[in-house]
């Protein structure tokens, strides 16, 4: 298939393991990274309408299968990063990172506090309403610019979004190259002390230094931790798991993570298949034990590999 013109970078058949925190998965067709929001909107215009396109992040919640992904990825860089503040709002290229954003936030007066220690970029941030104590993208989002599948740039109120837990409803193909949110003031000295004893908190209980997406599964209760004291963990994966005798399971090099056991973490030599089949294989011991349906929560994409 010929390609369109870009200003960016083009690249064929782009290994998607490096691109991923779980470093694993094969070559992606094309792996497209625009210049600036004018060369998104002329290649999407131009592309084959029949070529499938995936917005890609940093990887930080994603297995890509072994056997790769028939599809452009597009991934935003420097030119999708910047991050500024406007009274109550904070409007942030999709491209920068969560803990960026907390922070510059705070450097303003401003509280988006729970993004700090949410690993990943704004744009996966919104398509998977991240959030963490008790605090959620949605009761943040004002709107989303986006990139349609058509090379159209439209701007899509949060409600259209329809965010709920770990869901949104973007578009097919549409890319968000911008977010804006609103937050309310805080004290800077009081926001930094407050993001510090969350890293400390989370440092503390998660696998940090290993090859991990953040949280492999949604808590059964149908929300985030909310780090109160009455806060109850009966209904959260890591404890469901850690009932059914899975805390540090493995296969091949893929393991659940001692530490916290709804991390799936790569060991060194992990395949996607050694990753997603100790998940599906976590998936069907925590439902006979408990009767719960855990849901994955990391994205997975892909073909197998036809080894």
């Amino acid at each position: 298939m010929t390609m369109p013109p870009v200003r960016g970078v083009l690249t064929p058949n782009r290994s998607m393991a490096e691109l991923t925190w779980l470093r694993v998965g094969g070559p992606a067709d094309w792996l497209f990274q625009p210049a600036d929001e004018d060369d998104l909107r002329a290649f999407l215009a131009a592309l084959d309408p029949a070529m499938p396109v995936f917005p890609m992040g940093v990887g930080s919640n994603l297995i890509v299968r072994d056997g790769g992904l028939r599809a452009v990825v597009i991934r935003l860089g420097r030119g999708f990063n910047g991050i500024r503040t406007d009274g109550d709002r904070v409007i942030a290229g999709a491209a920068a990172l969560d803990a960026h954003v907390a922070r510059r936030a705070a450097e303003a007066g401003l509280d988006l506090t729970f993004l700090r220690t949410i690993p990943g970029s704004i744009g996966g941030a919104v398509r998977l309403n991240a959030g963490c104590y008790g605090s959620y993208i949605a009761d943040h989002l004002i709107e989303v610019r986006a990139i349609a599948r058509d090379g159209q740039a439209v701007t899509i109120p949060a409600a259209d979004l329809r965010l709920a837990y770990r869901h949104s409803e973007v578009p097919d193909g549409c890319v968000i190259v911008e977010a804006v949110l609103r937050a309310a003031a805080g004290d800077p000295e009081d926001l930094a002390t407050r993001m510090a004893e969350q890293l400390a908190r989370r440092d503390a209980t998660q696998p940090t230094k290993d090859r991990s997406a953040g949280s492999t599964f949604r808590n059964p209760a149908g929300h985030s931790s909310t780090g109160r004291p009455d806060d109850t963990h009966e209904l959260k994966a890591w404890k469901v798991i850690d009932d059914a005798g899975l805390r540090g399971a493995t296969l091949g090099g893929a393991q659940m993570s001692e530490k916290h056991p709804n991390f799936l973490i790569n060991t060194g030599q992990a395949s996607a298949a050694d990753l997603e089949n100790l998940g599906e294989r976590v998936r069907k011991r925590v439902f006979q034990s408990s009767g719960l349906a855990l849901e994955w929560e990391i994205m997975r994409v892909g073909e197998p590999s036809e080894k």
